[in-house]
């Protein structure tokens, strides 16, 4: 009998003791789920709260990036104003005193022009286009002028006398008797085989340094649609 009541008080005092503990386990977890309720509520009233500010840093990192944008293009506008201002001042100077830098501010007028015809965008653009398209008519007329002075001062024509002179020695006229008429007749069927290794020189109509800026000249020119003004001078 003792031991029985004892073994009924210890499975008593187990069952108690495990009740207490379920009680314990299950008000902490109820006070847990009170508190994660909470965090979440104050998570979502964060969240509420916060977009606001969320929508004006995009919208400023939006703006920052815009003005980033901009001021490149605006650079690159500014870059071609300069380069319109240096070529005005090479082609204002003239193609006398050094026409590679000329023929250089000619190809940088080219370029702006092309710049602003596919960049229309400014107000200034415009007046930046017009005034670069008469700067390039005014340059190429410069040119057309240079290339006749060239050709004119340069290119000397030759007498008829002196194309002998580019004629291979068995090839040349000589004066003397019809005997020797006819002498120089034989020797000249008995070396007619030789012709193909005979050497012919070619007058020099133009000096060699000149004949590039010539090309150069002519090249510009021709890419400006003034074909038929090289013809003429040439003639």
């Amino acid at each position: 009998m003792g031991v029985g009541t004892l073994s009924m008080e210890t499975l008593a005092e187990s069952a108690a003791f495990m009740r207490e503990s379920l009680q314990k386990s299950q008000s902490i977890t109820e006070n847990m789920v009170a508190i994660l309720g909470s965090f979440d509520h104050r998570l979502s009233a964060l969240e509420t709260a916060m977009r606001p500010t969320q929508i004006r840093t995009h919208s400023m990192r939006r703006a920052h990036e815009n003005i980033d944008k901009t001021l490149k293009a605006a650079e690159v506008f500014l870059g071609q104003f300069d380069l319109s201002r240096q070529a005005e001042a090479k082609i204002l100077r003239g193609p006398h005193e050094d026409l590679e830098s000329y023929l250089e501010a000619v190809d940088q007028l080219r370029s702006i022009v092309r710049f602003f015809s596919g960049n229309k965008s400014l107000q200034s653009s415009i007046g930046v286009l017009n005034h670069a398209n008469n700067l390039l008519s005014k340059a190429i007329l410069k040119l057309e002028e240079e290339f006749r002075q060239l050709l004119t001062s340069y290119s000397k024509p030759v007498e008829p006398d002196r194309l002998f002179d580019c004629l291979p020695n068995c090839l040349r006229p000589s004066v003397g008797s019809p005997g020797q008429g006819d002498a120089n007749g034989k020797k000249l069927s008995s070396t007619n085989h030789k012709l193909e290794a005979a050497v012919f020189t070619v007058p020099t109509l133009i000096p060699p340094r000149i004949l590039p800026l010539l090309h150069d000249l002519a090249q510009q020119m021709v890419h400006a649609g003034h074909q038929q003004q090289l013809f003429t001078i040439y003639r």
